[in-house]
């Protein structure tokens, strides 16, 4: 199906979230817009529970950065592999088939849940092991300007084991589904701040703005500012944004 930007999304019935963005234009709207006016060809993106791939074509296709896709469910990965090659993508995309944690190692995770599967604490019967790693493990000296996450409640650990990437200057963004105190906590020590996306006047504000959205951090709040004031507008269903 064509997509935003003149990028395609392979899709079909049943994937849950991503055939929204084929109705609706995006499908997680505030979220998906703060990527497209914030991120530059320069910047580094990490997709942390990238499912089949939707914010990585934003980030690649359409704002033209580098991505790291990190998703683990083997079922999921062919079809996030699909989009990136479906959109000639594969130059600037990787893709890394693990979970993310606290320690190196193996993990338990669900099945068959589409884009709700998750790591949980034992083992059951519709679960898998999968291979976990620490971010920092992996990034070597590689560091996002921003990270999205969405891996349904596992962000705590997966940001413990993320010490170098969250100390680095270049990482400007943080947005997440699920926020715990020791999340706030291990943010705020870093100078992270919370703020809310207003996509229509390309400004942040300390209060909720609009339809409930993840939590976005932000560090060196005015250099996020002048990016998404300045950024080219993204037609979506035909209205420039």
């Amino acid at each position: 199906m064509p997509w935003v930007g003149g990028q395609r999304l392979a899709v079909r019935r049943g994937m849950t979230g991503a055939t929204g963005n084929i109705y609706v234009g995006l499908q997680e709207f505030a979220g998906m817009m703060l990527p497209l006016h914030f991120l530059r060809p320069a910047d580094l993106f990490f997709d942390i529970g990238a499912n089949v791939g939707t914010y990585t074509v934003l980030a690649s296709g359409v704002c033209g950065a580098r991505t790291w896709a990190f998703e683990p469910a083997p079922e999921t990965t062919p079809l996030l592999r699909r989009n990136i090659s479906l959109n000639g993508l594969d130059g600037l995309v990787r893709v890394f088939d693990v979970a993310l944690g606290a320690q190196d190692g193996e993990a338990f995770f669900t099945t068959g849940e589409g884009p709700e599967n998750r790591i949980i604490a034992a083992e059951a019967p519709e679960s898998r092991r999968v291979q976990q790693r620490r971010l920092d493990t992996l990034i070597g000296a590689d560091c996002p300007t921003m990270i999205k996450m969405d891996v349904e409640g596992h962000e705590e650990d997966a940001l413990i084991g993320a010490e170098t990437a969250l100390a680095a200057h270049e990482l400007k963004i943080i947005t997440l589904e699920t926020v715990t105190p020791r999340i706030r906590s291990l943010l705020t020590e870093r100078n992270f701040t919370v703020v809310h996306y207003d996509p229509f006047s390309r400004t942040l504000a300390d209060e909720p703005v609009g339809a409930p959205a993840d939590t976005v951090f932000v560090r060196d709040r005015d250099f996020v500012a002048a990016r998404l004031a300045t950024s080219k507008p993204v037609k979506i269903l035909g209205r420039e944004i």
